[in-house]
């Protein structure tokens, strides 16, 4: 069922994770806003370095494919609204952060994200440009990395809901 077409939504998807086996989680994924889509199933795992056994990809890599599947896929969907042709389109992402021991764990900041769009297209290049530059804008999880961000969390107490 597709919602009807509007100038604005709230786009929202919900996500239950449950841990099973060493450092395994099996997630299960539903957009629930503007229409319901999914659930979408997925897990995900660490490898010996965190004692799992690399048996799903780990959350970084879910990450870092996302990204670039999400710029994809507004590169596809924009191209046909702006009248871009693509006869390929390949992305290649590379995104690093800085880790750093603290006692007996560690903490990590972001430090570089890259995105090389590698589109062959018989449009005029300035056309190409502006259909990057769109693709840009649309996709959620550019915006979202590209803003600052407030991230809530919350533990279940037996008195309700504390913030941590």
């Amino acid at each position: 069922m597709n919602a009807p077409v509007t100038d604005r939504a709230v786009v929202q998807f919900d996500c239950t994770g449950h841990a099973v086996g060493k450092m395994r989680n099996e997630l299960s994924v539903t957009m629930v806003q503007p229409f319901p889509e999914g659930p979408f199933e997925m897990a995900t795992d660490e490898g010996s370095f965190h004692g799992g056994d690399a048996s799903a990809p780990p959350p970084l890599a879910l990450f870092v494919g996302a990204l670039t599947g999400c710029i994809m896929t507004q590169i596809r969907a924009f191209a046909k609204r702006l009248g871009v042709k693509i006869d390929d389109l390949k992305v290649e992402t590379r995104v690093q952060w800085n880790w750093q021991a603290v006692g007996p764990v560690y903490e990590t900041a972001p430090k570089a994200f890259e995105i090389d769009v590698l589109i062959d297209s018989s449009s005029p290049q300035d056309k190409v440009i502006e259909l990057i530059e769109t693709a840009k804008k649309g996709c959620f999880i550019e915006q979202t990395l590209g803003r600052h961000n407030t991230i809530r969390h919350r533990m279940k107490t037996a008195d309700g809901w504390k913030e941590v």
